[in-house]
Parts: C-alpha cells; structure tokens; sequence
C-alpha cells in the first residue's frame, strides 16, 4: 500500500460520489495535496445503488445552475477520464392527476423559461407516443423536459476519482477515521487507522462527505450534521421484448418514478411515510449491502405501478432492492463549514439527489474552501442553518419519516410539516391554542399563523389557489390596519453582544452606524465583501457596553455564526438569549391606546418616538417596549421575561376588549408587510442580493469608518446598479402571488417574484421581485409595461420603487 503522507492541505472523508467530486474540484482549482480517505471501498455507500436520475430544473436559479453543471461535468467525464458516466440525456417527463398538480407543473414550465431550462407542455395524445406503455386516462397535464436523463451513478464517482487523482490528489480505501483534532477552534488533523497501522496528518482542512454516517462521524468532534437514514425501494424487471429507449417518468401524484435502462424497467417511489434505519448506528462494516425486503411496505407502490405500466404485470421481476439513502429536516442538503469550528466542511445529506447535485455542489464547495466565501448565495444548502437541537435522533428518525416524500408532494404555499412537532413552544402556546389557533412550525418553533373562527376546523387545507385560511387571514389583516393586534413573536433570535469592545466591534459588522444613544434602535444589515446582504436585523443599544440584536428564527444560527466568525481579540461576549425573553407585538392604530390601559409609562412621540425603546411597567411585571414595526402601523414589540409572558398577555387581552383588540397569525404579518414592501430573508434579500439593489441603501453610511461591504457599496454606487428590487400589484383582485412567478417586462422575460402575499388593503396579490435596469433611469424602469405570469397566464401588474402603502411612514411615525 501506498503510504499515507504526515500533511495535506485538505483531507476529505468519504468516497462516494460527493467526496470524488470534492476532490476532483479541489484539485482542479489546484489545490496539489489532497487526499481522499474511504473507510471500505468507492462508491460503497449509497452512491453505488442510486438510481441515477439526472433533472436540470431546481427552485432557484442557484440550485439550477449546480444541476446544469452536474450534467455538464458527467457529460465530459469521459472525455477526460476514459471512463464512461452512462449518461444518457433521454428526458424526462412529469405527468399530474389532479387540477392542482397540473396548475404546479405549468409553474414549474414558467420558471423554467425564467431559469434557461428547456420544457414544453405534452398534450396527452403526445405522452403516448412518447411513452406508449403509460396509461394516460386520468392524465391532467404532463410536462418534456428533453435535457433530463440518466446514468450510472458508480462509473460517476469512479470518473470523478480518476480524474482527482490524474490532477494530484491522493485516494486510499480501507481506512479508518479515528477522529478529527482542533486546535483553538480550527481543525488541525486527522488520525486514521488501518489494519494494525495507525497514523496522523496535519491539516487544516477536513472535508466530511460521510453520507449516512456523516452525523456519527461529525458528533465525534462536536460538529453537529442532522441527517438520518431512510430505507429507499425500487424493483428492476426482467429484459422487456422490444423496448426502446424511454425518457424518465415521474408520476407525481403517485409519488412514483419509471426509468428504462439496458431493455428492463426501473421503478421506485418516494413514499408519503418512509421507514427510517439506522436508529442504533450504521455497521461499519457495511459496504456494498442492501437491507431486507418488505414488500408489504411497497406493495402499495406496486399497484399503483401495475395500473399506470400495465405491461408489468406480464414480466418478471429480477431485483426487488432496499437500500438506505441519507435525508435531513427539510429537504435541503448540507454545504459549507461547520458554525463551531473552521475549517471542518461538509458535503452530504443529499435527500435522493446525490447524483444531480454532487457535481454542482462539489464545485461550489471547492470555491468556498478557496475563496474563504462562497462563489454565490448558497444559505438554502448552508449547514449553518440547522439548528442544534436537530440532531437529537429520535427527532430526525420521525422528520424524515416525511421528508423522503417531499420532493414527489405538491408544493403548496404555507405547506407545514406534520412530523416531529411541539419541540419549542412559547409561554403562551397553551393561552392561543384554547383561542383557535392553528400553529405552524419554524426552526422547531410552534407559531401561530391563523386563528380558526368558531366551529371552523382547525387545520390546513392546501391549494395553489385561496386556501380555506385566506378570509382569516383578511379579517386579522384588517384589524392590523384599522383597531390593533397582538402577535406572539417569541420565536425571534435575540442575540446580546456585550462587552467593552461592543460598539466598534458591531461598528466593523453593521452596514448602519450603530454608535448611537442608548435607548435607541438602529435597522441595518451585515454584509459580506461584495456587498451581499448577510443578515438583517434591528440593533437596540441597551447600555454605553450591551446591544441586542433581533434576526429572524430561520436566521438566528447563520447569524451566530458569522458574528462569531468575525469576532478576534476584542473584549466582547456574544450570548444567544432567544429563549430568555419572549416577544408580544402590539400593532395598530389603537396600540398607543391599548399599552396605556396596562402600563403608566409615556408611550407618546416626544418620550417614545419610532426607533427608541424603554423599559416599561406593564401589568404587575417589566419589560422593555421596542417602538418598530414589521407590519407598517404604528406598534410596539414587548420583550418580556418568560417566566413573565403569560401574565402581561393575559392582562394585554383582558384590557383589549374595548379597543378592538384580535389575536393575529404570522400569515397576517406576510400580507401586512409585502404591502409596505419590507424585506425578508432570504426570500427577497440574501447573501447575493447587493444592499443597494435590494433598495437598502438608506440602512447604510459610507461616511462612517470601515465596515465589511463597504469597498463593494463605494463601487456599486460608482459602477451604477445592474437591478432593483421592485414591488408589483396585480390589476386583477383574483389572483395570487407566492414565489417564483415569472416577471414579464415588455413581453420579455425579466425576472421572478421573490415573495408574495394577499394585499387585502391594496386589493390584489402583492409581490417583489428584481427587474434589471443597467444604464437606466427610475421613470423608466417604471415606465414600462409589466406582467407576472402565474401557470402560464399572465397578469397585467402596476409596479413601484416605494411602498405602495403608506409610503411616507405617516402610520408608523403616529
């Protein structure tokens, strides 16, 4: 054996085909020691059993691109290499059995275009010519996508290795990692075994593409990497007389797929509830195995699958294959480094999409590793979103019980998860529970989204159109706008950053001057050397020494993490305090009233005006009174002591009742705040978006000293915008908006929405999105004629660069 050598600039764990890819792309970029260390064999994983199915079209233009370049790669693998990747770009096609499938799948066909994926619309007198053995009887639409296709997930991965090695990098099997080392908060080397030999390499970079032992292999040096294995089935039939070459079939609604391959018929599903394994740890010794069959598990499946391919019934089947795949809680894969110690990278957790992604992904990993950034937004795949709670076992045996089936589900707007709920509840759950409402989850979170009227069932009922929860959200919109609600926001991340150095140290991270008098709040964000935003967030100075900074639930831990990141030799402490303090927002134009009849401070203008807070009286407690809003009314968010939060609702609720006072849901806050056209991240504003055209220049002042980002503000700001953040409201009162619907600019496309609501005050489905504008003025970016199509029709829209309600703050400043 080949000797394994005392140094490497990155070691990366793992051989299937995401680690082959890591390595591929690290030497590519030419990083000359690397080495690839595999605990049996290639491929021996998962990567060897996948099925190997290969689709362009992803949910942003980010994740499409790393698909697109995934089929690049395989397709010039051979070239390179000498080693076949199998791929084959057949097609696919996608069919629906439901009016709403069908209403997804013309979306999908929309956002394709906006994305430069080829797709069409196939008549269903097409779909039988180009796949004859389908039944089409109950066939609402079906969609061709002519550059999908297949190939052989193993020759892959060994393409990949071949090709990492030809370019330096070093791949040794059978061997073990003993564990990963650190040395102040930066890893420092790995120690391996093999046999009876036993060693260590120094590096400072580890790269954990695990797969299915990624959990247990990160819980060894306290990283934390959420993810669990699920059994995953198919049956491949016996040769099959004169069948030709088929596109891949994906039956939607029957959460199953079809693929043809060497004259037999491939076909699978991802199951609506899946059968976790591996609760008790994966054997080490497991290499090239598949777990045992449980065909009344599939059998379901396989009647399913006879009715739609009735030519199954006539042949024999020659595999019936189980073998365990990886998922995590939310369907997304994980990428980047791990939040507590640099230098340790992940790449794994790929939720059946290993194969389509590794390439991308492997790509992108790479330029993070080189550029210390990576090379666009990629948050939605960051491993730094997790929360830490989330690799607790029993939750991610019962989540991705669910998660398999995501990926085949319907996609309906507000979808919430059914598994693994109640984990992180607000000191009022129970009060607003008994009150109707009807809770959605967020980072573990229960939150109340909207509250059932009296005798109305309390649970969602999903469409692509108005959902049975669209008047709720109305009437509690309006009592926003009108009277004055109570909203539970406990699930906000709280972050104090406190300490002598705090000031200058926020000063260097916050686009904003945050140097301000205590009792004051400052919005702004963090970005990052090109201007991208990072984090946006409120910063409320609460002593000469002590700030909190208030983010978001879903933003909470990547904002941990990049404080941290950044934090060196100043004397600054960082605490997260989200638990410590819950959050009551009262908003409306009768908030001032209300906050009066439960507390004898001044809530006026003169001693409270927008952007300060205080401490405050309130009932027979304390708690501090932000005047700030996320809904465009005036309002205050009260943080409160937990163990104080039920008594202050219970007396807020109580003195209520003659000011008009509603409980209202986080889907009430949605439609609120797309009128007023407040940002949201990630969906409007991210790591990619810059702060100016993200129309946030006002957060930002270049006169202060040095901040990050602001090299890149001064050039913007030379250079001119290439696009701006614009917000758009449908002519037509009937229609919705949510996410991804396409922009049309003079018949042209320009652009997708990047969230949307219901704008009951405005009349009509409000949305934002980017229009490019390089060399143009406002009047005539405004000038121009604009359309959102939704599921290819398209709606004439009004569009504006300031809040289309209230655009003087005139409510808020009341």
């Amino acid at each position: 054996m080949k000797s394994l050598p005392s140094k490497a600039r990155a070691v990366i764990i793992g051989g299937g085909v995401s680690g082959c890819s890591v390595a591929y792309h690290l030497v590519k970029l030419g990083w000359t020691d690397v080495i690839l260390l595999e605990r049996k064999q290639l491929t021996c994983g998962t990567t060897w059993h996948a099925a190997g199915l290969l689709s362009e079209l992803r949910g942003s233009s980010d994740m499409t691109k790393l698909t697109k370049y995934s089929m690049q790669l395989y397709s010039s693998l051979e070239g390179e290499t000498g080693i076949a990747t199998g791929l084959r770009r057949v097609g696919s096609l996608s069919i629906a059995l439901t009016q709403e499938r069908k209403h997804e799948l013309y979306r999908q066909l929309s956002l394709a275009a906006a994305h430069g994926v080829e797709a069409r619309k196939v008549s269903v007198r097409e779909l039988e010519d180009m796949y004859p053995h389908v039944d089409v009887s109950d066939v609402t639409a079906a969609l061709h996508f002519p550059n999908d296709g297949q190939c052989d997930p193993a020759n892959v991965a060994m393409a990949l290795a071949k090709g990492a090695r030809q370019h330096g990098a070093s791949i040794f099997e059978g061997v073990n990692i003993a564990g990963v080392q650190a040395r102040n908060g930066r890893v420092s080397s790995v120690t391996w075994e093999k046999e009876d030999q036993r060693g260590v390499i120094e590096t400072e970079c580890v790269v954990n593409c695990a797969g299915m032992w990624a959990r247990k292999f990160g819980a060894r040096s306290e990283v934390a990497v959420p993810l669990h294995a699920c059994e995953h089935f198919y049956m491949v039939t016996e040769p099959i007389d004169g069948l030709t070459r088929l596109p891949v079939l994906r039956v939607l609604d029957e959460h199953t797929y079809y693929k043809e391959d060497a004259g037999k018929i491939l076909f699978g599903a991802v199951e609506l509830k899946a059968k976790p394994w591996g609760m008790d740890g994966i054997p080490e010794d497991f290499c090239f195995d598949q777990l045992p069959e449980d065909f009344a598990h599939f059998e379901p499946i396989m009647v399913k699958a006879l009715k739609r391919m009735p030519m199954l019934a006539t042949v024999g089947i020659r595999t019936f294959f189980n073998g365990p795949e990886s998922f995590t809680p939310d369907d997304r894969y994980h990428l980047g480094e791990a939040p507590d110690v640099k230098g340790y990278w992940v790449a794994c957790g790929y939720n059946s999409t290993g194969i389509a992604a590794s390439g991308g992904a492997g790509l992108a990993l790479a330029q993070w590793m080189n550029d210390d950034e990576p090379p666009f937004d990629l948050s939605g795949a960051d491993i730094r979103r997790m929360q830490p709670f989330q690799k607790n076992r029993w939750y991610l045996r019962e989540r991705v019980s669910e998660v398999v089936g995501l990926s085949f589900a319907d996609h309906f707007p507000a979808r919430q998860m059914t598994t693994a709920r109640g984990i992180r509840r607000s000191p009022i759950h129970e009060h607003l529970k008994a009150r109707r409402a009807v809770f959605g989850e967020a980072e573990g979170w229960e939150r109340a989204n909207w509250f059932a009227k009296e005798g109305q069932e309390r649970e969602y009922r999903y469409s692509w159109h108005r959902q049975n929860w669209f008047d709720n959200q109305r009437d509690e919109h309006m009592a926003v706008r009108e009277r004055v609600a109570v909203f539970d926001l406990t699930s906000f991340g709280k972050i104090r950053v406190e300490g002598r150095d705090a000031c200058s140290f926020l000063q260097q991270l916050c686009s904003n001057d945050v140097d301000v008098p205590v009792g004051r709040i400052v919005y702004t964000q963090m970005l990052n050397e090109r201007g991208g935003i990072e984090s946006d967030l409120t910063v409320s100075r609460l002593t000469e020494t002590a700030f909190l900074l208030v983010v978001s639930a879903f933003t909470l831990q990547p904002n941990l993490s990049w404080l941290r990141r950044h934090l060196g030799d100043e004397f600054v402490v960082i605490t997260n305090m989200s638990a410590s303090e819950s959050v009551l927002a009262v908003m409306g134009p009768n908030s001032r009233e209300l906050l009066g009849r439960v507390s004898p401070n001044d809530f006026s203008n003169e001693n409270n005006p927008y952007g300060t807070c205080q401490e405050i009286e309130i009932g027979m407690g304390l708690a501090r009174a932000h005047r700030v809003t996320y809904v465009g009314e005036l309002g205050w968010e009260i943080y409160i002591p937990t163990d104080q939060a039920a008594h202050v609702f219970e007396v807020i609720e109580a003195a209520g009742a003659n000011v008009g006072l509603k409980l209202c849901g986080l889907h009430a806050i949605s439609s609120c705040r797309i009128e007023k056209a407040y940002r949201h991240l990630p969906d409007d504003v991210g790591s990619g978006d810059h702060v100016l055209e993200a129309g946030l220049g006002f957060a930002v002042r270049t006169a202060k000293p040095e901040f990050i980002g602001r090299d890149a503000v001064l050039r913007k700001l030379e250079a001119g915008l290439q696009r701006r953040l614009v917000q758009f409201r449908l002519k037509d009162p009937t229609p919705l908006l949510h996410h991804n619907e396409v922009i049309f600019r003079d018949g042209r496309i320009a652009g997708t929405i990047t969230s949307g609501a219901y704008g009951h005050t405005l009349g009509g489905a409000i949305g934002l999105g980017y229009v490019p504008c390089k060399n143009e003025s406002e009047a005539a970016l405004l000038s121009s004629s604009y359309e959102i199509e939704i599921a290819g029709e398209r709606f004439a829209a009004e569009v504006s660069l300031t809040p289309m309600y209230d655009p003087k703050n005139e409510r808020v400043r009341a």
